[in-house]
């Protein structure tokens, strides 16, 4: 899967923050019901247009935000 199939950025939707595509619901949303302990089908039911696939392509979005840049510190 990719994320990016799911998942867009438009300056004219909820200030260009990453959403599920065709809906206003923020990425942030999904990863803050998640960090709450909701399931991903309890979060499809509150927001019924979210498919599953969005709900992982999130969490894949969110992993791939976390993977760490080494960089040189001077001496």
């Amino acid at each position: 899967m990719k994320w990016t199939d799911y998942i867009s950025f438009d300056p004219a939707v909820c200030h260009g923050k990453a959403c599920i595509k065709g809906t206003r619901i923020m990425v942030t949303v999904v990863l803050d019901n998640l960090a709450a302990g909701l399931s991903p089908k309890e979060i499809q039911n509150s927001y019924p247009s979210l498919s599953i696939e969005a709900i992982q392509a999130a969490i894949a979005y969110a992993a791939e935000l976390s993977h760490e840049r080494v960089l040189a510190l001077p001496r």
